[in-house]
């Protein structure tokens, strides 16, 4: 194999492999460090011997044993007395399944991993800049690159990480059942933040970071596939691949933001679309729905309708009503006040959007008052729904919202506003 070849075939492995292997040698050594730094000598090592003995029939194992012979190599010239030779002596010994693992049927060490990364114990920033170093494999220049920090911040929170889950015992395992609807919801909650950040950023020039968002949804793939059955990871994983279907026509060719009314649905990506929609299927029949699986299946709605004329507002806002009761949060009943104002026209959203303008929940997040300036537009008070732009403007955080913004400020301060369209009818 040529030398490009060999590279993709790393490449390949490294996206496939690095979260395993390094699970595999944090649960036989116990050293995050000695593991990381083991898994990327490996990785080089591929580099320069796969060119000359061929790629391995499994990337995997050969990365795998490559990096546990590097870190008995470690341990033992760095041993001091019998108690750093057993711990050497540990790395040949065949695993042991922990307690919990015997207990849940889950013996897989990138499982473990993920639960670890993402213990209630940590802060949330924690969880997430751990998760991306250790199961993703990003370095800690890109994770503090997506995260607009700079990267001895980034560095500072993950050994803050690390410190907090030795200092605290922060067991590397899965968890026990009784503890897993908890804990399942912290892992959950950090590939959501994820997949949120790369989608829709919420700072920076770019509105999409593609590869942020690639990551979560490779994370939530390996999530169902460890934990066949649990719903709710269905449902996340359903929710992003919905949206991530439409990710090529959210921003034009110079980088404009296009509303959702006006994205080319011939250009959505309709594999993705299905392998969803099924997911969401699949995720209800368990009879167990969860906020994700109600996300998704608003995003479904959006989806399966051919034009935007034809979506099912009414169907939305019930959905969304629902969503409000599992998680009551401002923004949540700032979505619904949108479809309130898409299913029964401008002026029933409006009254929403200004009980949560009076309660002050979300002061200082923009899209209430481009939402409140859109409602305001589509009711043609133009002077009122420039004040609204200007606010939303102040407070935008990417370039391309400032831009879209920008454009909807010059349409109504040129009184230039189009009719309200038609509420659609319930399908």
């Amino acid at each position: 194999m040529d030398h490009e070849g060999v590279e993709a075939a790393v490449t390949q492995a490294f996206r496939q492999e690095w979260g395993q292997v390094v699970a595999t040698l944090i649960r036989v050594t116990g050293d995050w460090d000695l593991a990381e730094e083991c898994a990327q000598d490996a990785f080089a090592q591929a580099l320069r011997r796969w060119p000359r003995d061929g790629v391995p029939g499994r990337p995997g194992a050969w990365l795998t044993t490559t990096a546990r012979n590097r870190a008995t190599d470690r341990l033992r010239r760095e041993a001091v007395g019998a108690a750093k030779l057993r711990e050497a002596a540990l790395l040949s010994a065949p695993p042991e399944p922990d307690e919990a693992a015997a207990v849940s049927g889950v013996v897989d060490d990138r499982l473990r991993l993920m639960f670890t990364c993402c213990h209630p114990a940590l802060a949330f920033e924690l969880r997430v800049a751990l998760t991306l170093r250790t199961l993703a494999g990003l370095t800690t220049a890109e994770i503090a690159r997506a995260f607009l920090v700079s990267e001895e911040t980034m560095s500072q929170r993950l050994v803050r990480a690390k410190r907090k889950i030795r200092k605290a015992g922060i067991p590397y395992r899965v968890p026990p059942a009784h503890l897993l609807p908890e804990r399942t919801a912290s892992v959950l909650g950090v590939l959501y933040l994820l997949f949120n950040e790369g989608y829709s950023a919420s700072a920076g020039d770019a509105l999409v970071r593609q590869g942020l968002a690639a990551e979560a949804i490779r994370l939530a793939r390996l999530l169902v596939h460890l934990m066949p059955g649990e719903p709710e990871a269905e449902g996340l994983l359903a929710l992003m691949l919905l949206h991530d279907a439409r990710r090529a026509t959210r921003i034009d060719a110079t980088g404009e933001l296009v509303p959702l009314a006006e994205q080319d649905r011939t250009r959505w990506d309709t594999g993705a679309i299905d392998e969803g929609v099924r997911l969401l299927e699949t995720a209800l029949r368990a009879g167990r729905p969860g906020p994700y699986q109600v996300q998704a299946a608003i995003a479904a709605c959006h989806c399966i309708a051919a034009e935007a004329a034809g979506t099912d507002w009414p169907q939305i806002a019930a959905l969304y009503g629902t969503l409000a009761r599992l998680v009551p949060s401002p923004v949540v009943r700032l979505n619904q006040a949108v479809a309130v104002g898409m299913a029964e026209g401008p002026a029933a959203g409006l009254v929403l959007v200004d009980r949560l303008r009076e309660s002050g929940e979300l002061a200082g997040y923009h899209l209430l008052p481009a939402t409140r300036a859109d409602l305001l537009r589509r009711l043609g008070r133009a002077d009122e729904a420039a004040e609204a732009y200007r606010e939303a403007l102040d407070a935008a955080g990417t370039a391309s919202e400032r831009s879209f913004l920008t454009r909807r400020l010059a349409q109504v301060s040129a009184r230039s506003v189009p009719e309200s369209p038609p509420a659609p009818r319930p399908a």
